[in-house]
């Protein structure tokens, strides 16, 4: 069970990831929309998860602009 919790959580973040935002804002509500969901999956704290994943997400477009596409 620990493992599929482990292989939703990654598919998730992934595909948070693919799609990053045009502006650092959108980036960061992408990011920690991921961070929550994930939490959540996995019994984390969500406001641990929504910050963790608002930074990776906009630390990584902001590393790999054209790796993302639009929310839009």
């Amino acid at each position: 069970m620990r493992r599929a919790k482990i292989t939703l959580v990654a598919t998730l973040a992934l595909g948070a990831l693919a799609a990053c935002g045009d502006t650092v804002g959108e980036q960061a509500l992408v990011g920690g929309a991921a961070g929550i969901g994930g939490a959540a999956v996995t019994g984390g704290n969500a406001g641990t998860g929504a910050i963790v994943g608002a930074a990776a997400n906009v630390a990584y477009c902001q590393t790999n602009p054209g790796k993302c596409r639009s929310v839009n």
